[in-house]
């Protein structure tokens, strides 16, 4: 077999860096990387909040914690708090990690279940350790003692995502790639293959390659411009299409988590990082202009605005055949799904995972494309799923878009999800979901749907044992959560420097 000499990657920011650094770090000198990109196009970088599977991807390319940390002023991420979804004046928490602890053989959601059927009135809330941090400005990290309740707990990051991927550029380089700064004019094909050959830029670099990587962001001029990937579009599902972002001036603390306002037209999240916290409003253009939506956002910050606001346009939807032939779409030329739950800069690492898995000969055997393209897909219909959920479970938001999306027709697969929790307080989930049990049950239970019955298995436990257990757990973290860190000590400890409130004492 021919194997893979040289491979391009068309486009830098966030996708393109994350892809050269773990297939520079995966093949060493095995293969040539090359990378072009220009710094007259510029990035969309608004992917600052992530899930717990970014600890794969950094552990993938060697990435240590705290100089990964001090380099993109990262903070801790806990999960998301949302305002206002299920109703107004309504707040629920999306935790990382899971609610409570395995007390045998019933799942611990049907314990909880159970023990509302037999009268307790104890929220699910409060069997997560995350969610009491979070509402405490406090952070931890899980341990592996399953004994301890640390072991419950999961965490991601924020970061800037133009300094995360100005860290990883550095990596790549030091392994081997190529970086040449241009733009792509041509696009050279084998006329018997169809297969791309080589890419030519304004600046006369001709870059020639057995697999291209197609990072060029909504452009997609691989993908979609060149070999014509067909692009599912998901509008009538996720009717947000427009986002305007601004920075703003740090809050006094920095939080552990996101948090997601709902508004008229759409949303608003708010990122805190370490020198600043991250705004915008993701919005359906067809329910109110950009100069709107701009003033909603600015009149909604913690701080002074550090920039002027930035609007960005979208469609959600990706391409079915991300990978086509020799090229294979990572990050936003194979579709977006907007931030609602951080899952950007996932789906780059997932497909970055996949094209390791599956890294092809020469020849591009087209069985490979076709088990990438049906594991993306997967990947891609059950976050659309759970996207979907939180528009039309909403209550008491008159707005058109907001009566628009509780009267939406919903896929198949997520009615089902749906009718089974409504009736049994079953999840519904298969084995590779991205999202498990714990993120589920946040959101369905947050926005209002609860589970009218429980588990026939559940029957099984005694009734006063089962409630005195739970009991016992909330007390734990009860107890647990006001005797952990700050999460701006947290942050301090890591980098090895003296926790802001010492440092404003030295000071005075």
């Amino acid at each position: 077999m021919a194997r893979i000499e040289r491979l391009v990657i068309l486009g830098g920011g966030t996708a393109g860096w994350m892809t050269a650094a773990a297939l520079a770090k995966t093949f060493g000198r095995a293969i040539a990387i090359e990378l072009l990109e220009s710094d007259a196009i510029g990035t969309v970088g608004v992917g600052e909040a992530t899930i717990p599977t970014i600890h794969w991807f950094n552990q993938l390319v060697g990435l240590d914690e705290a100089d990964f940390v001090r380099a993109t002023k990262a903070s801790f991420k806990l999960g998301i708090e949302f305002v206002d979804w299920a109703r107004p004046g309504h707040r629920y928490f999306h935790p990382f990690g899971r609610y409570g602890v395995e007390l045998g053989p019933v799942p611990f959601h049907q314990c909880w279940l159970r023990a509302g059927s037999d009268g307790a009135k104890t929220p699910l809330a409060a069997y997560s350790l995350a969610t009491a941090l979070a509402a405490a400005n406090r952070f931890a990290k899980p341990v592996d003692d399953p004994g301890s309740i640390l072991s419950t707990l999961g965490y991601a990051y924020h970061f800037d995502a133009s300094l995360y991927a100005a860290h990883l550029r550095q990596r790549a380089e030091a392994n081997g790639v190529r970086r040449h700064e241009g733009r792509v004019i041509a696009i050279e094909r084998d006329p018997d293959t169809g297969f791309v050959t080589a890419l030519t830029s304004d600046r006369g670099d001709r870059l020639a390659g057995d697999l291209f990587v197609d990072c060029s962001g909504f452009r997609s001029l691989l993908i979609g411009n060149e070999l014509g990937a067909a692009f599912e579009d998901w509008s009538a599902w996720l009717p947000c299409d427009s986002a305007v972002a601004v920075p703003c001036a740090r809050a006094a603390e920095t939080t552990p988590f996101t948090r997601s306002t709902l508004r008229p037209a759409g949303w608003q999240w708010r990122i805190p990082l370490q020198h600043r916290t991250g705004n915008g409003y993701v919005y359906a253009s067809r329910f109110v202009s950009d100069d709107e939506a701009a003033a909603t956002l600015l009149a909604n910050l913690d701080g002074e605005a550090l920039a002027d606001p930035r609007v960005l346009r979208f469609t959600a939807g990706f391409r079915r055949d991300s990978w086509t032939k020799n090229v294979v779409a990572i990050g936003l030329s194979s579709g977006f799904l907007e931030p609602l739950e951080s899952t950007s800069i996932h789906l780059i690492q997932s497909g970055i995972a996949k094209l390791i898995a599956l890294f092809p000969d020469r020849a591009c055997d087209p069985a490979l494309a076709r088990q990438f393209n049906a594991l993306f897909g997967h990947d891609m219909d059950g976050i659309r799923d759970f996207l979907i959920l939180h528009y039309h479970a909403t209550n008491g938001h008159d707005a058109p878009l907001w009566r628009r999306s509780r009267a939406m027709t919903l896929p198949d697969s997520l009615v089902e999800k749906e009718e089974q929790y409504r009736r049994t307080g079953r999840l519904m989930l298969s084995g590779d979901e991205l999202f498990r049990e714990a993120s589920w049950l946040a959101v369905l239970n947050g926005q209002g749907i609860v589970a009218a019955d429980h588990s026939p298995v559940a029957d099984t436990l005694d009734g006063a044992a089962n409630r005195h257990q739970l009991d016992q757990l909330a007390a734990i973290i009860a107890r647990a959560a006001p005797t952990l860190p700050k999460h701006d000590e947290a942050i301090a400890a890591l980098l090895g420097q003296a926790p802001p409130r010492a440092m404003a004492l030295a000071r005075s």
